[in-house]
Parts: structure tokens; sequence; C-alpha cells
């Protein structure tokens, strides 16, 4: 099965990343999913954002991006930092807003878990990094794992334990093959056009 193109924070090798113009470019290039992050500002409003929002630039909201790909293309909202902003709620406001289409992805299980009692049909993908027991993904659809910790080991593993597996962020073709070639579920990636024609059924 081809894997999944997952759109990096948008088309971000064409535009800047977590923008509505990277989605755009996303969408026309054929990406599968948009992936972007999901920060609170000091005033309370969710935006899209890789880092810690800075009051002097302007970021646009989930609402804009969710209206931006409904129906168009799928969405991972990764959460970042959830527990940092809890008292704006990040979490139970942002499962407010997804269809339940969407794909909640994040580094910390404790954020995984109160997605799944809160919206117990929503998929989920762990994020491991390195030297990260799969453990840590119990109960998540996914595991993701950083290009480089995804060994033909590691992957197999996770899917012989029932998972699906993601993979972020791959750019290089024969990357994108070689993960083909062991079976992962997503790339994640700057470049979906390269990942669409890379991956193409020969």
């Amino acid at each position: 099965m081809t894997p999944l193109v997952i759109a990096h924070r948008g088309a971000s090798w064409d535009e800047p990343e977590n923008t509505l113009p990277a989605f755009r470019k996303a969408i026309e290039l054929g990406a599968d999913y948009v992936e972007f992050d999901v920060h609170a500002t000091r005033d309370g409003r969710l935006v899209v954002v890789h880092d810690r929002p800075r009051p002097s630039r302007a970021y646009p909201t989930l609402e804009e991006v969710l209206e931006l790909t409904a129906g168009r293309i799928g969405v991972m909202v990764e959460l970042k930092h959830p527990y940092r902003y809890r008292r704006y709620d990040v979490v139970g406001r942002t499962l407010e807003l997804v269809d339940d289409d969407a794909v909640i992805l994040s580094f910390e299980p404790g954020a995984l878990r109160t997605v799944r009692r809160l919206r117990p049909g929503l998929r989920t993908i762990q994020h491991v990094g390195f030297g990260v027991s799969i453990r840590r993904a119990a109960g998540a659809w996914a595991v993701g794992f950083a290009n480089g910790a995804a060994t033909p080991h590691a992957v197999a593993r996770a899917r012989s334990a029932g998972f699906a597996t993601t993979v972020y962020t791959v750019n290089a073709p024969a990357r994108m093959l070689e993960l083909a070639a062991l079976g992962v579920t997503g790339i994640f990636t700057d470049r979906p056009d390269l990942a669409r024609r890379t991956l193409a059924p020969r």
C-alpha cells in the first residue's frame, strides 16, 4: 500500500510553514493530509504555529485553517506543549473544533489519553522520537517515528504490535522509497509534490 503523503506544516518547501498559503499549496499539490501545530496565545486564542507565539506576529487561527481545509484535505493536528497552556484548555477546545476524521498527534502521552477519553473515535499518533519505547504509544492508532529512528527493526516491531506507522520529516526520494518498502502508513514531508511523484505506482 502506498504511504499517505502528509504535508508537514503545509507545503513548507514552497510557502512559509504553518500559513494559509502553505496549506492551500498542499491541497493544490495533492497531499492526503496537512499537519500543523496548535498553540494558545497569551490571550487564549488557538493559533497555528510551531514555536511559542510572539505578540508582534500574526498567525492563522485554528478555525481559519479548519475552514480552509474542510472537505478538501485531511488534517493532522499536533498539540504543542498542551499543559503549558492548561488554563486555556487547548486539548478540549481543539477537540470541539475538529471533525471526526481528524488525526491528533503529540509527544505527550497524557494529552493523547485525554483525546481518547473525550473523543474516543479520533485516531491519535504518539510521536516517540529517538530511543523511546513504543510502549508509550499504548492506545494510539499510530507510532510516529523521527526519520532517523525509523529503522527496519523499529518499524517492524510497531507494525507487529498492531500500530500504524508514520515517519517525519522526509524529503529525500530514496528514503521515501525505503520507507514505503518497509510498509509505513504515512510520510511527513515538506515536499508533497515530490512525494507524490516518488511514491506513484509504477
